[in-house]
């Protein structure tokens, strides 16, 4: 096969918007821009008009274009814009549009099936700060720590191309294009190839909720893609009931699953996604489509959810996932970590009382506030019953991009909290039926901080630094003073960037090896006696048995027997409820065992029992 023969293992996904190969050399440029008379293709320095239809859409067809070709879009009043759904730039966010052949990658894994997501375990990566060169292709060399780890899941935060050159991702304004500090589209490819090729299926974080302060353009020509009089809390928001916008975020799920042949999505902060004039709601539409077209491979679709609710994730009668897989689990991170801490301000107010029972419940059924009324929520009730649902329909974690990065110094859990404690939330998660997620260096014990970062310019990098310290002016550890206030990191500048970044070295001294034989150890123990019983365990599957002063007893009737699990967070020994199976995991001080209905403190047993005929 020469570089110029066809490709048989091609994955291009055709768009509505944006410039498309319709035949070799023949490329259609398509915008929608309904607020535009006129509108011109400007192509490697040439312009072109382009035709428009009675709904808005601009589309020209040209031929020997060769790939690489520099694109964008003059508008009426002359100003010039990117391709919305441009798939690279040339440079920044305002600049020229890169006309990209994605048949052009040639795939080592083409035949890739996929796994079930009852294996799953993720690792959650920032693909700038996992590597200290922060590129795809760096990225690729670490993939084999964590197969051998026992993590069988990437899940990567936003790629889309963000202003400035380093980001957490959630600013991304061309949700099409791979960011192109972190490399081209065909380096993510190549990324994805390499997991694939180490068992590790991809996920990518992707953003439908807004568009990032800085780059975004579609004001300038389509007015009617956002809702003017409705806003969320980072602007206006989004018109998904227009049929342009709708295909816009629709196919962007799509083109992320096909072309770059991804095992799923998450999707952020989905109760932004407010879509109440649609017959179909925009979220059900795009789980609908996904699972319509993309039938080669299973694909997980994850969610964010701050409203508890259990609509997009209800089963069929056969216990098949139908819309979207599993929801993230904020409440068990949120009552683990004011366990751990002893924090109580913020968000972590409604766990500060009846933790244990809050922790226990999470874990059986899912949500700890299923309808009860939630203090940080202004007294309202929060959540709906979610035990009926199946323990992999959720995502838990006691580590994420969000809890680290959203303190005021981006500490990690290992900092704040006692090492025992630490160990055994650690492995109440990896041992749960629930769908484990660590965040990358977790693994390892990692403890460089994890900060909000961004790069942006003049007023609006001042407003994002003045805003984050005002964030914490009423958290107790400022005392409201203005000098401790200057300490937070400020999030514009490269060192607050450079300090997040993993130290791959720690892996290699004795904490960083020991900690790393815990979880892999764990993890072992969950691929071997957890994960058969998890394919079809239905809903109604967790009960608390014990939930009081440090110590918790959650049993699970799983597919095939029953998950037993006794843990003390506390320093003293506790009286828990007898196991009836075999033990298959035992975590604590050694040489402590002060019975066989008592628990050391900070001490973990795990057994699987079969079930009763």
């Amino acid at each position: 096969m020469t570089a110029d023969s066809p490709n048989p293992h091609a994955r291009c996904f055709i768009r509505t918007w944006g410039a498309e190969f319709v035949a070799p050399g023949t490329v259609r440029f398509r915008l929608w821009a309904p607020n535009e008379a006129a509108v011109t293709l400007r192509l490697d320095g040439t312009d072109h008009p382009m035709d428009r239809d009675e709904d808005g859409w601009f589309e020209t067809v040209r031929s020997a274009v060769q790939a690489g070709a520099e694109y964008c879009y003059v508008l009426g009043d002359g100003s010039v814009v990117p391709d919305p759904a441009s798939r690279a730039q040339a440079g920044d966010v305002h600049g020229p549009s890169v006309v990209f052949d994605p048949t052009r990658y040639r795939w080592r894994t083409p035949d890739w099936p996929g796994r079930p997501w009852e294996e799953a375990v993720i690792s959650e990566i920032h693909i700038g700060t996992f590597t200290e060169a922060g590129t795809f292709r760096a990225a690729i060399d670490r993939l084999p720590h964590l197969a051998e780890t026992g993590i069988t899941a990437v899940e990567i935060m936003p790629v889309a191309q963000f202003a400035g050159t380093r980001g957490w991702g959630y600013d991304g304004v061309l949700l099409y294009a791979p960011h192109n500090a972190y490399g081209t589209p065909d380096d993510f490819k190549a990324f994805v190839d390499a997991a694939h090729g180490l068992g590790l299926m991809v996920f990518l974080d992707v953003v439908f909720n807004h568009f990032g302060p800085d780059g975004n353009h579609l004001h300038n020509y389509a007015e009617d893609f956002f809702h003017a009089e409705r806003h969320t809390p980072w602007g206006a928001a989004i018109a998904y009931e227009k049929p342009a916008v709708r295909r816009f975020f629709v196919e962007n799920a799509l083109y992320w699953l096909t072309e770059f042949h991804l095992d799923g999505l998450r999707l952020d902060a989905v109760d932004h996604v407010i879509d109440e004039e649609s017959e179909t709601e925009i979220l059900v539409e795009i789980a609908q489509e996904v699972r319509a077209q993309v039938t080669d491979r299973p694909v997980h679709l994850a969610t964010e959810d701050n409203r508890n609710i259990t609509a997009l994730h209800e089963r069929d009668p056969d216990g098949q996932v139908v819309l979207h897989t599993a929801e993230w689990n904020d409440d068990l991170h949120n009552v683990a970590h004011a366990i751990a801490t002893g924090e109580s301000e913020g968000y972590y107010i409604d766990f500060a009382e009846d933790h244990w029972g809050k922790y226990a419940r999470a874990l059986a059924e899912g949500y700890a506030y299923q309808g009860e009324v939630s203090r940080f929520a202004g007294n309202t009730p929060r959540g709906e019953p979610s035990a009926h649902l199946p323990p992999t329909a959720f995502v838990d974690f006691i580590q994420n991009h969000d809890q680290i990065g959203n303190r005021a110094f981006g500490e990690r859990l290992l900092d704040l909290a006692e090492h025992e404690i630490v160990e055994v939330q650690t492995a109440i998660l990896l041992l749960s039926p629930h769908v484990p997620l660590l965040f990358m260096g977790e693994e390892y014990g990692e403890t460089r901080p994890f900060c909000f970062f961004t790069d942006f310019r003049g007023e609006l990098a001042d407003a994002v630094r003045e805003g984050r310290r005002r964030e914490f002016i009423h958290f107790a550890a400022f005392n409201g003073s203005p000098d401790e206030l200057w300490q937070i990191p400020d999030p514009n500048a490269e060192s607050t960037f450079q300090a997040s970044k993993l130290d791959w070295a720690k892996l290699e001294t004795e904490a960083g090896r020991t900690w790393n034989a815990f979880v892999r150890a764990l993890l072992a123990v969950r691929h071997a006696r957890i994960v058969p019983l998890l394919k079809g365990a239905g809903g109604n599957a967790g009960k608390v048995l014990l939930a009081d002063d440090g110590a918790i007893a959650v049993d699970w009737t799983l597919n095939g027997g029953r998950l037993e699990l006794r843990a003390n967070l506390s320093a003293e020994a506790r009286a828990l409820p007898a196991l009836t199976g075999e033990v298959i995991y035992r975590h604590g001080p050694e040489g402590a065992s002060p019975g066989p209905d008592r628990l050391a403190g900070h001490s973990i047993v795990a057994a699987v029992a079969p079930l009763q005929e």
